[in-house]
């Protein structure tokens, strides 16, 4: 090897140990980045020896694509399950004991006994305020209902202005990574932000990725609409402020196409934005139908059947339209909003509790007989008898009041039970993605800092290979000399 060749092999040595020094120090720097993505010095043979010719970016496109998906499903899942949670804290939690049909089932109980005493005022008392609490639990419940469905649609309008903003950003990159793709420069930190961008997008709405020319990428959401083609699409949605049980949301439009809810417990939804969608719209609808139905057999079941035909009894409605007939098998929106007892039997509003022995509307104990005990057995007895309920409750359509609020009960826990074993199988299988793909991504600093090592015997074996030349040039200059 001539001198001048060696001297160029040291010099191309000195200029790789370099790049790569300055790759390894930023892989360094940026190892508590989970949005970074380990950079690599790719060497090629030159005439010189080994050249650095291009800073290779560490990823993997098949475990990318699945860890957006687990995060989309796990974001959906957690928002459904949080939902499905809040709802069952409106019934008291783990016990139920806020639920109507633990205020029922006590109702029951004391009107029966009450009907073997019907003489004791006391008893009578007890009752009617074993009433007012079944109706404030359903006027509470379903004001409660109608609260999460606001915050839900809140919470689907902050997502929508997120969902833009990230879009817009990630125009910005994209455009980036295609510009720099094709000038050859560099643009892996592009391509981090971008992906950073992605899970992000991911975890409000599904997401699926095309790669085009130039490292462009074209995204759709799970259901094939278009979300990002060279410009962002337009996410639009019209937040609703108030909600009341015949109040419906407003869809989300992604290019003018709806995104779709999800369903059951298990949802089927793909990011927040459905998963909040298939609470407002779908499952606290359907509780909400559930309680309307239980008011509804209520108001009928203690209604008196009079001369002039069936009158209001125990349970009364404040409100909702008068020409609804509550007697047929449907709901009528927004009637447990209403539901309370009538005030010709409360005392402290100056009506006598012993009117629900002897008739409120009319006298049933015409002789004012102190063990008269017909109406209340009837009363007590109503509660075990089959009625005929709306299918919107999505529960029994043909059963007992106790029944059918008990079915309740179990229809929230069947589907909060799901969501729960769901949130646990999603959120584990996205940690074992996002642990796969950080084991090809991710810096390990043990690996770089062995690097770091290999790299300054590189640069020491360089320098003595200078040192030698320059020893040789100068004994040859002493020997011309």
């Amino acid at each position: 090897m001539s001198l001048t060749a060696a001297m160029k092999t040291a010099q191309s040595s000195f200029s790789n140990v370099g790049l790569q020094s300055a790759v390894v120090s930023k892989n360094i720097a940026n190892a508590s980045d989970p949005a970074y993505a380990r950079r690599a010095a790719i060497l090629a043979t030159a005439s010189s020896g080994a050249t650095v010719v291009e800073t290779q970016r560490a990823q993997n496109e098949a475990l990318l694509k699945q860890n957006l998906l687990s995060i989309s499903k796990a974001s959906a899942q957690d928002t459904v399950l949080a939902g499905l949670s809040r709802m069952k804290m409106m019934l008291g939690g783990e016990d139920y004991e806020l639920a109507p049909s633990t205020y029922l089932a006590k109702l029951r109980d004391n009107l029966q006994t009450f009907a073997d005493k019907p003489n004791e005022v006391s008893l009578a008392e007890t009752v009617v305020a074993d009433a007012i609490d079944v109706a404030t639990s359903l006027n509470s419940t379903s004001e409660a209902l109608q609260k999460l469905r606001s915050e839900a649609d809140a919470d689907i309008d902050t997502a929508v202005k997120d969902l833009n903003r990230l879009l817009k950003e990630f125009k910005t990159y994209n455009d980036q990574v295609r510009q720099g793709t094709a000038a050859g420069t560099d643009v892996n930190d592009a391509l981090d932000q971008r992906d950073k961008l992605l899970t992000q997008i991911s975890g409000l709405v599904g997401v699926t990725t095309v790669n085009r020319t130039n490292n462009d990428l074209a995204l759709y959401t799970s259901d094939g609409t278009v979300l990002f083609e060279t410009e962002a699409r337009t996410v639009s949605f019209v937040p609703t402020t108030t909600y009341t049980a015949t109040v419906t949301g407003n869809q989300v439009l992604i290019d003018g196409v709806p995104v779709q809810m999800g369903a059951a417990g298990n949802t089927s939804a793909r990011g927040t934005i459905a998963g909040l969608l298939q609470i407002r719209d779908h499952a606290a609808p359907t509780f909400q139908a559930q309680l309307d139905e239980t008011a509804r057999s209520l108001i009928n079941m203690f209604s008196e059947d009079t001369v002039g035909g069936a009158m209001d009894g125990l349970f009364i409605r404040n409100g909702v339209a008068v020409g609804d007939d509550l007697t047929v098998g449907t709901v009528v929106p927004g009637l447990s909003t209403v539901i309370k007892v009538n005030p010709a039997v409360i005392t402290n509003q100056g009506g006598n509790a012993k009117l629900l022995r002897d008739g409120i509307n009319e006298t049933f104990n015409i002789d004012n007989n102190a063990s008269f005990s017909v109406l209340l057995n009837n009363y007590a007895a109503a509660f075990e008898t089959p009625v005929t309920f709306d299918p919107a409750a999505a529960i029994d359509t043909n059963a007992s009041l106790l029944a059918f609020s008990s079915g309740s009960v179990g229809w929230l826990e069947q589907l909060r039970s799901a969501a729960t074993t769901a949130a646990d199988d999603k959120n584990a299988l996205l940690a074992r993605t996002q642990e796969a793909l950080q084991s090809v991504t991710s810096v390990s600093l043990d690996e770089e800092l062995a690097l770091l090592l290999d790299l300054e015997q590189s640069y020491k074996a360089s320098a003595k290979l200078v040192a030698a030349v320059d020893e040789m040039i100068t004994a040859l200059l002493q020997a011309a000399g």
